[in-house]
């Protein structure tokens, strides 16, 4: 073999690897951040996968033709962005979390800043996401996800695709960051439920009662007091079904 045949089936390999990594990064947590300028997302997911590809099993690509390599860029632009999406939408539990406290305690504004959450989000939803992201680097989160794309060719060989398993684990991730969103508000709900029905009450007993002022700040307190409390056990039950996930890809 040449040199120029051998430069050329290095560079087709590290275009395989970038492929994947690149789209991986584009929405994984932590990396993946709007804040984060565009040119410096692109240059990391360049380094991180001239970093990995001596340890990736594809190794250098001989191909007879340049129209061959196409269907593989695809297949693994596509896996790559799967596991993107998939670890985005369980980052989506803290942001449903959050905006469901918002709700409850009255904090919802609809002119709260969308820091990295969806439009119209709360304060509380951005915190969380924030925090989230926060802990990922804080617990070392991040190499576990670093490990987990070197993983993602034993789960997914270069050029193998299966729509099919791939769309039914959206649809259980989907499920699964529902049911951790709602489990780490169950607490707010019940807070919300009690002091509500408490002041209903209270207003039967005491009609001249002006519940409407006394029940913001009673509500608003109260959910920073749950939130002050609960929220480390919030954070951590995430990141608990987040590193489960990395270590498995599979619901």
């Amino acid at each position: 073999m040449d040199l120029t045949a051998l430069l050329t089936s290095q560079v087709l390999g590290f275009a395989l690897v970038f492929a994947r990594l690149g789209s991986v990064l584009v929405f994984m947590p932590g990396f993946g951040e709007t804040m984060i300028p565009i040119r410096h997302r692109l240059g990391l997911a360049v380094v991180i996968s001239m970093a990995l590809y001596p340890a990736t099993p594809v190794g250098a690509v001989e191909l007879s033709g340049p129209l061959q390599v196409l269907p593989l860029l695809v297949i693994e632009v596509m896996i790559g962005i799967w596991i993107g999406l998939t670890a985005r939408i369980m980052l989506m539990a803290l942001q449903y979390a959050g905006y469901q406290v918002g709700i409850v305690t009255g904090l919802s504004n609809a002119f709260a800043p969308s820091i990295g959450s969806f439009e119209g989000s709360t304060l509380i939803a951005t915190s969380l996401l924030l925090s989230g992201v926060a802990l990922i680097f804080a617990t070392d989160l991040h190499h576990v996800i670093i490990e987990a794309l070197l993983m993602s060719y034993e789960v997914f060989p270069t050029g193998q695709i299966m729509p099919g398993d791939l769309a039914e684990q959206i649809v259980r991730a989907v499920g699964r960051s529902f049911y951790v969103g709602v489990m780490i508000t169950a607490p707010f709900y019940v807070m919300g439920l009690v002091l509500n029905v408490g002041l209903g009450l209270a207003n039967r007993m005491m009609p001249t009662l002006p519940v409407f002022f006394v029940a913001a700040p009673l509500l608003i307190a109260a959910g920073m007091v749950v939130l002050f409390v609960g929220a480390p056990v919030m954070l951590s039950t995430w990141l608990a079904q987040f590193g489960d996930w990395l270590v498995t890809m599979s619901f």
